[in-house]
């Protein structure tokens, strides 16, 4: 029989806590809503294949929010919004209705549902919150009984709608729904959660899936165990003010993750995904006292654990096996195999197939993976690529929810004879021990750059850690000092697991300059009431502090990259040369994959937007994604200076044509006197603007402070940057000296 290159799928499932602890409440539905839409079809769709061989990982603080689901009881808002009769709608539950209801990705879920499409346009592309106002008064009670449907059943994966006759029948109704027919959808959502945990029950017991863990609340385990792990990779990086070195609490996590995994199916897991793939080799030890057999991370952290680079050629293929190998590391209690992830396969799933034809996308897999194959040589079946991912956030950017991807995937991956998909224990199970990888120490930190910047060194994420340290003495203090008699033991052990929530590193995710969304403050309110909690369980007043928002609006910005020469750009709308904008600052794009990210909104008009200056002027230069290049349709933006003067610069591009205006705040700040035209514009394959800082009453020395709104009409609006404004400094005469002597 001919020898086959070992596959493994492995699909990370997890949701942070949505629940408000201290009311008890689900402020956001995400886990409601990928359960309909993702986290049942996601191990079914297995039942078509049965030699699809995958491993799922399961967060715990999934499996309990699943299990509050499945009661028709459970309090959620959107949940409660959805239920209410449309006429006895109140003014502020139909505007939270016309913000978040249409938080579906409007190519791929709403398009569909034609009439969906339709309110969405009837409402606008704006959330602002002018623009909710003005289309309040359009909507009718009817209009907002089929939003209330139509959001949800959106929601629910093609693969049930087809199936189910009632489902089948609102879909093809489209519109006009009673209230009948929405409570029934209502309660069809709750029949599907129920069907989820059997669902991935019944195929571990059929053998065709493997399941594991992560510790309960999903923590940064090193950061857990001493946030100056941080160091290795960001050795500047400044930590918070209070020392977090908690090993007792990693430990803790990791024990009621495997806890309520077996409990929820049966046995204990053999393997682990540490959150975000963070990892250290402090953190080894406890893992595997815990009976932890194996554990997976990134390639980044594999090659700057062995030292050396994994090499990939300019198609990002891999040029040699390094990765390919499962590795051992000694730990307290014995050794600890370890995987690693191909990131290029990976990522091309979760970010880039899902704007391809499925057969193309397919095609395009499979030849890497034969590239794979024969790298191995005639020993491809001591050799596995691991493909680990999200299991859930990149479906809502796919047509069909990826059904078409998947299903053409398996197919061909059932029919070829080269490969072989496994779960990870079955490949470690029969691995012959000489070809496993010995390693000495595993480089710190995450499958995110492998580095720990989203989760600390931000006074934003400096500030959430103290306030957990803080509060966390508090408890410890009352625990020693109350004395076990004096304590309640069970609203003790109710404050410490408030504690271990708020270690949950999606609070983190949002704070900082890495990410946005529209739901942030939700996340912020989120944690600061897990740390509440605490003080409420043990009898005292919370400090004010606790009220005060981590996130903040109005904060100053300067990027990775900022301007470290003068620039003169050509204004042809074109990237004249490699060197025109060498010297230039630049705003990256942020990280967006999905609907609790993005809003599931289109993924937008820009790429990223370049700024820089010479002594006379400031540049900028705005480039569209790739796959628009270039963009015939209509849009504007608009640069909005705060400082040293408030200005702003309103500028309309129609393909090749462009015209812009700079405008000035009135006295009184009433409204806006027109100063003339901006005369250095372009727009083609990229936009290119320049406005002379006399104009903006900036001189040598100031600081410009600015952010800018696009408009893209259909293709939604982006806030750049995302949250606060950025810093620009003016440059002197001496500018260029001074950053060479730097």
């Amino acid at each position: 029989m001919e020898k086959r290159l070992n596959i493994a799928f492995f699909w990370h499932m997890h949701q942070p806590v949505y629940k408000d602890p201290l009311t008890d409440e689900y402020v956001l539905p995400w886990v409601l809503l990928h359960g309909t839409k993702d986290y049942y079809d996601m191990a079914a769709i297995l039942e078509e294949f049965p030699s699809i061989h995958q491993t799922f990982n399961l967060v715990p603080s999934l499996i309990r929010q699943l299990e509050d689901y499945t009661s028709e009881d459970v309090k959620d808002r959107y949940r409660a919004v959805s239920l209410k009769d449309a006429e006895s709608l109140t003014r502020d539950e139909r505007l939270f209705m016309l913000e978040r209801f249409f938080q579906s990705n409007w190519d791929t879920m709403i398009r569909p549902l034609g009439r969906y499409w339709e309110l969405l346009k009837k409402r606008g592309f704006s959330t602002t919150a002018g623009e909710l106002e003005t289309a309040l008064r359009y909507f009718s009670d009817q209009d907002f009984r089929d939003l209330q449907v139509l959001f949800n059943l959106a929601w629910i994966d093609p693969m049930l709608k087809d199936r189910d006759p009632f489902l089948a029948s609102l879909v093809a109704k489209g519109k006009g729904f009673s209230e009948d027919e929405k409570r029934r959808l209502l309660a069809k959502q709750i029949e599907i959660i129920r069907m989820i945990i059997p669902e991935y029950r019944k195929l571990r017991d059929q053998g065709t899936i493997e399941l594991t863990t992560s510790p309960f609340y999903h923590p940064i385990l090193p950061l857990l165990c001493d946030h100056r792990s941080a160091r290795e990779a960001m050795p500047g990086v400044k930590l918070p003010s209070k020392g977090f070195s908690h090993p007792e609490d990693a430990l803790e996590q990791i024990r009621k993750g495997i806890r309520l995994h077996s409990e929820t199916f049966g046995d204990r897991p053999r393997g682990m995904w540490p959150p975000e793939g963070s990892v250290s080799t402090d953190i080894l030890p406890m893992i595997r006292e815990q009976g932890i057999e194996w554990i997976a991370t990134d390639e980044e952290i594999l090659s700057h654990s062995l030292g050396i680079p994994v090499r990939r050629d300019p198609e990002g293929h891999s040029m040699d096996t390094t990765l390919y190998r499962a590795y051992s590391i000694e730990a307290d209690g014995g050794p600890l195999r370890v995987i690693f992830r191909d990131k290029v396969l990976s990522d091309l799933i979760g970010f880039e197939y899902a704007r391809w034809g499925a057969e193309s996308a397919v095609d395009d897999f499979i030849s890497r993976l034969s590239v794979i194959y024969d790298l191995t040589a005639g020993d491809p079946d001591s050799h596995l690529v691991s493909i680990i991912l999200d299991g859930e956030n990149a479906w809502e950017y796919y047509r069909n929810d990826g059904r078409d991807f998947l299903s053409a995937l398996y197919s061909r991956l059932e029919d070829d004879g080269r490969f072989r998909c496994v779960t990870v224990s079955e490949f470690l199970s029969d691995l012959n021990p000489s070809a496993v990888g010995n390693l000495k120490r595993l480089y710190s930190g995450s499958w995110i750059n492998h580095n720990f910047k989203i989760w600390i060194g931000h006074v934003e994420d400096n500030t959430a850690w103290d306030h957990i340290s803080e509060t966390r003495e508090v408890l410890c203090e009352y625990q020693l000092t109350a004395g076990s008699t004096h304590v309640d033991e069970q609203r003790l052990r109710e404050a410490w697991d408030a504690i271990y929530a708020s270690e949950g590193s999606d609070w983190f995710w949002w704070y900082g300059d890495e990410h946005a969304t529209m739901s942030e403050h939700d996340f912020d309110n989120l944690f600061r009431s897990h740390l509440k909690k605490v003080y409420t369980l043990i009898g005292r007043d919370y400090p004010p502090v606790l009220d005060i928002p981590i996130i903040s609006e109005e904060r100053g910005y300067r990027p990775a990259r900022i301007p470290t020469g003068f620039i003169t750009p050509v204004f042809d709308g074109e990237i004249t040369n490699y060197f025109e904008w060498l010297g230039a600052g630049r705003l990256e794009r942020i990280n967006i994959s999905g609907a609790m990210h993005g809003e599931g909104e289109p993924k937008g008009l820009l790429d990223g937007i370049s700024y820089g200056f010479n002594l006379e002027r400031i540049f900028f230069r705005l480039d569209y994604l790739k796959e628009l290049t270039p963009y015939p349709e209509r849009w504007s933006f608009t640069i909005n200076f705060l400082h040293p003067r408030p200005m702003k610069a309103v500028i309309h591009v129609e393909g090749r044509n462009s015209s812009g205006r700079l405008l000035e705040r009135t006295n009184g700040g009433t409204g806006w006197t027109e100063k003339g035209a901006i005369e250095e514009l372009a727009s083609n394959d990229v936009v290119e603007i320049g406005i002379p800082f006399e104009s903006l009453g900036a001189k040598g020395g100031d600081e410009l402070r600015l952010f800018i709104d696009v408009d893209a009409i259909e293709k939604g609006f982006e806030r750049w940057p995302a949250r606060g404004f950025l810093i620009v400094d003016v440059p002197t005469e001496d500018f260029e000296l001074h950053h060479w002597m730097v």
